[in-house]
């Protein structure tokens, strides 16, 4: 019998990898500080999507601006794409006296805003994709930056609760970004640029006062290492590549609700342009309540009963049973109903999927390069869904679309079931 005391045998030559170290225990004030940031971050980047960038696009070319939105999300996504994992990897191997992730915190809000002004001046289709697409890029990098502070900031036993509490700022985001649109309306560039200014102010607030990790040396640099920025060994990650199948899909379903939920309410139900900014709003509040009373509970459940996978699987039925809702509906009192319960699914959603893809991560050393790989699995939906959305808009309508966002996220359970490495 083997003596379980003595120390494990090194072999000749082989020198052991230093772990790092469990972050220590985080406290409220650092979890309202980042989740005051991560609000602002999404503030930035969803209230476009949702409601100013159709507006100008309606403005610019009203006959077809389903169509010019599907050309602009689509590509506004596709740069993201590349930018989440490409920020990821150069915060990873950041030198500075700021640290690895404050530095593309910052960067990332100055060219993001840049592109958004781009945006709301445009005069012609052109300069607002040019302008989106810059914007895409630069908001990836806070995002990628962002998202890399919970592995290194937050230990595995609080991640549930602190990634329940980034779930509740979707919602928050979500409301805050459409009710500055909505103060600002008519006017097209204080409603793209409100968002900006209160969202990067919460940004540089948590920037200023984090305690960034610091590397004492960049790793070594190569074309191997650059390539490598885009890929996760299939050998070495399988729970990571199911856990980022199911966020696809997942995404996908929320994608065609979030890009067309304003045409929706335009076309569908018939409700006059200069309401419709209101309406999104009052929906908008409706799913947050849900968003957040469901990301608080399934957060500290989670922790508390160590489990993830049952919270993701149960969320992606509840959203993908919503979107079905729409895809019958033909009321406003539906449309509010059916938001209510992607409230609930979407909650669900977001207080556990962190938590476990955090948990699943390939290798800590690279936490942020392997966020934004799977932050692929965010961006590159809605890169697709322009196109998808049109097919399925052409066959059937809305009724088409919701009901593929429907089965999107009925898979998106499915494929949960898979990951072994989370319980």
């Amino acid at each position: 019998m083997s003596d379980l005391s003595a120390p494990a045998r090194i072999p000749a030559g082989v020198i052991p990898q230093q772990r790092e170290p469990a972050p220590p225990r985080v406290g409220r004030r650092f979890v309202l500080r980042y989740a005051a940031a991560y609000t602002g971050m999404v503030m930035m980047l969803i209230s476009p999507l949702v409601v100013t960038l159709a507006l100008k696009l309606e403005a610019l070319d009203g006959d077809r601006a389903p169509q010019r939105l599907a050309l602009v999300a689509g590509i506004g996504a596709a740069v993201a794409m590349v930018g989440n994992p490409l920020f990821g990897r150069l915060s990873d191997r950041t030198v500075s006296r700021y640290g690895m992730r404050r530095p593309w915190m910052v960067v990332g809000l100055v060219g993001g805003t840049t592109g958004t002004v781009v945006v709301a001046v445009a005069p012609d289709l052109s300069l607002v994709v040019l302008g989106w697409a810059l914007a895409q890029l630069f908001f990836n990098a806070v995002l990628a930056s962002m998202l890399a502070v919970l592995p290194d900031q937050v230990p595995a036993d609080q991640r549930g609760s602190v990634s329940g509490v980034l779930g509740v700022c979707l919602p928050l985001a979500s409301v805050a970004g459409t009710f500055l649109v909505r103060l600002f309306n008519p006017h097209l560039v204080p409603m793209f640029l409100a968002p900006c200014v209160v969202g990067g102010g919460l940004l540089l607030w948590f920037a200023r006062g984090l305690d960034d990790r610091r590397l004492a040396a960049a790793p070594p640099w190569s074309w191997h290492e650059l390539a490598s920025t885009f890929y996760v060994r299939p050998a070495s990650s399988r729970d990571f590549l199911w856990a980022f199948s199911s966020r696809f899909l997942f995404v996908l379903a929320m994608a065609f609700l979030t890009s067309y939920e304003a045409f929706y309410v335009l076309d569908h139900l018939g409700t006059p342009k200069d309401d419709v900014a209101g309406r999104v709003f009052v929906a908008t509040v409706v799913q947050s309540v849900f968003v957040v009373a469901a990301s608080l509970l399934g957060g500290r459940l989670s922790d508390r009963l160590r489990r993830r996978k049952p919270f993701v699987v149960a969320a992606s039925c509840v959203f993908g049973l919503a979107m079905l809702w729409l895809a019958v509906n033909s009321a406003l009192s539906g449309f509010y109903a059916a938001l209510a319960l992607s409230g609930l699914g979407l909650g669900l959603y977001t207080s556990v999927d962190l938590a476990l893809v955090v948990d699943v991560l390939p290798d800590p050393a690279t936490a942020a390069k392997d966020l934004g790989v799977f932050n692929i699995a965010g961006a590159l939906p809605y890169s697709l869904a322009p196109a998808l959305a049109a097919a399925c808009l052409s066959v059937g309508g809305y009724a088409a679309l919701y009901g593929v966002a429907g089965a999107c996220g009925l898979l998106g359970a499915v494929a949960i079931v898979p990951v072994r490495g989370v319980r």
